[in-house]
C-alpha cells in the first residue's frame, strides 16, 4: 500500500493505492477550475491493469454530482449517475455504448489513471507506443467521453502522453506511477 500526494496547478490530490493484485486505489481531490470542487474516487482494475471500476463524487457549493462506472470481463461498460443542485455543463456520464474499445478509465486532472495503460504495455521500461481508447471522465461535471490517447516510450521510466493537440512527457518512478506530469502535477510524497 502506498500513499501518494500530487500537488497540482490547481489543487491538489491524495490517494492510498495497492498494487498487490492488480491495482486498488482510493482518493480524494480538491480543484479550483472551473470552480472549486472536492472529489472522491475509488478504482479497482482486473488482471492487466483494465478497469473494472471507477466510482467517483463531486461536490461544490450548490451541487453534488455522482458516477458509478464499471467494465465487465466482458468489456461491457455500464454507468450510473446521480446529481443534485445546479452546475453549468454538461451532465454526468453519457453513451456507454461508445466504450467498446476502451479498456481503461482515464479520470481528469488525475495522474493515478496514467498508470494503468503505462504498466500494462511495461512502456516505463520498454520501447514502443500504444493507442488507446479511454474512458475519460471529466471533472468536476463527471461526463463521460470517448477519448483516444497515445503512450510512447521515451527513455526509461519517461513516457510521453498524446491527445488531441495535447503533449506530454510524464516522468515516473519505477513503479510505474507517475512523479511529474508537466503542467497538471508533480509527485511530492510517496
Amino acid at each position: 500500500m502506498r500513499g501518494l500526494v500530487w500537488m497540482k496547478d490547481g489543487g491538489a490530490e491524495y490517494a492510498e493505492v495497492d498494487f498487490a493484485r492488480e491495482m486498488t486505489a482510493v482518493g480524494v481531490a480538491i480543484g479550483t477550475d472551473p470552480l472549486p470542487y472536492r472529489l472522491e474516487y475509488t478504482l479497482r482494475t482486473l488482471p492487466g491493469h483494465i478497469t473494472e471500476l471507477l466510482t467517483v463524487r463531486a461536490h461544490g457549493a450548490g451541487w453534488s454530482r455522482a458516477l458509478d462506472l464499471r467494465r465487465s470481463a466482458q468489456g461491457c461498460w455500464s454507468c450510473e449517475t446521480k446529481e443534485e443542485g445546479h452546475l453549468d455543463g454538461p451532465p454526468p456520464g453519457g453513451d456507454v455504448n461508445v466504450l467498446n474499445d476502451a479498456l481503461d478509465c482515464d479520470l481528469g486532472l488525475s495522474p493515478l489513471t496514467n498508470t494503468m495503460p503505462v504498466l500494462r504495455h511495461g512502456l516505463h521500461r520498454t520501447g514502443g507506443h500504444v493507442d488507446l481508447a479511454m474512458a475519460w471522465v471529466q471533472v468536476p461535471s463527471l461526463r463521460l467521453i470517448h477519448h483516444p490517447q497515445r503512450y510512447t516510450h521515451v527513455r526509461p521510466n519517461v513516457v510521453r502522453y498524446e491527445c488531441e493537440g495535447f503533449g506530454a512527457d510524464l516522468v515516473l518512478d519505477d513503479a510505474g506511477v507517475v512523479v511529474d506530469y508537466p503542467g497538471l502535477a508533480r509527485l511530492v510524497t510517496s
